[in-house]
């Protein structure tokens, strides 16, 4: 769409958020070129759902001035990790014609744990730790199909992804990755004991 609108699909939180616009021009061209690539399932173009808060509450750090075209990417829950692995390597070709590539989510995030109290804190569970720190090395090594069994890792991981959506974004950026692209962490900090924060960037060698 041309001009997606803000959308706040959230509750609970303070009103400073829900006055938030992010009024970023679409790209229906990057989006029809999006659906061309992809061979692994059929594509479906949006036109009424706009940026949701996993779009522009990352985005609008970036890109302040809502300056750039954005074409956001929904995600087949039902679908498995592997899938959603092959899925994303389609999307290579963007990338080497320069479209900057991001998955938004939180590799830890737990909701229904966290600690109020802590909300502003660096703090964390001791699962919280396990897991992140299994997840920091299988990305520093490469070993995206540990990543991708994230339900095989055991108890930590289990509290750190009891629902995919925020974890399965972190496949697709691994899955673009290549050989020699440089990796780096930042903000890998645990915050109210039951997220985390931690982002991944890759850069081109």
């Amino acid at each position: 769409m041309d001009n997606p609108a803000t959308i706040h699909d959230f509750g609970g939180f303070p009103q400073a958020l829900f006055d938030v616009q992010y009024p970023a021009p679409g790209s229906p061209e990057l989006a029809r070129e999006t659906k061309s690539i992809i061979r692994k399932t059929e594509i479906h173009l949006d036109d009424k759902w706009g940026l949701d808060h996993g779009a522009w509450s990352v985005i609008k750090h970036l890109y302040p001035n809502a300056d750039i075209p954005v074409v956001q990417m929904g995600l087949d829950y039902y679908q498995t990790p592997q899938y959603h692995y092959e899925l994303a390597k389609e999307l290579a070709s963007l990338r080497d014609k320069g479209v900057l590539i991001i998955g938004s989510g939180n590799m830890v995030h737990n909701l229904r744990l966290v600690s109020w109290q802590h909300l502003d804190k660096i703090y964390a569970y001791d699962w919280t730790l396990e897991a992140s720190n299994k997840m920091r090395d299988f990305i520093l090594n490469d070993n995206h199909q540990e990543l991708i069994r994230y339900n095989l890792q055991g108890k930590a991981f289990n509290l750190a992804i009891p629902s995919p959506e925020h974890f399965l974004p972190l496949l697709y950026t691994m899955a673009l990755k290549e050989k020699h692209d440089k990796v780096s962490l930042f903000n890998d900090k645990p915050v109210a004991g039951a997220l985390t924060m931690t982002s991944v960037k890759i850069e081109a060698a």
